[in-house]
């Protein structure tokens, strides 16, 4: 009886997909399920408290999408 191991495989019925090597995507490829964050406009804060207010809604955004850990309540 062989033994086969591969870093990458997907279990039996297709449920799930396991990538214990590198996952490359090739020009042209695409992909899709993915979550997406809220767009985030440019800053145009004049003043370092401003930078703050924008860059604290860039990090909910990510957070809402679930791109970032959320903060513990």
């Amino acid at each position: 009886m062989s033994e086969y191991n591969a870093k990458n495989y997907t279990e039996q019925g297709g449920e799930k997909t396991v990538i214990g090597g590198t996952l490359e995507i090739l020009e042209g490829a695409s992909v899709t399920g993915l979550p997406a964050a809220e767009n985030q406009a440019d800053s145009t804060a004049t003043d370092a408290a401003g930078l703050v207010t924008d860059f604290n809604a860039l990090l909910a955004k990510l957070k809402a999408a679930g791109l970032m850990v959320a903060d513990e309540e």
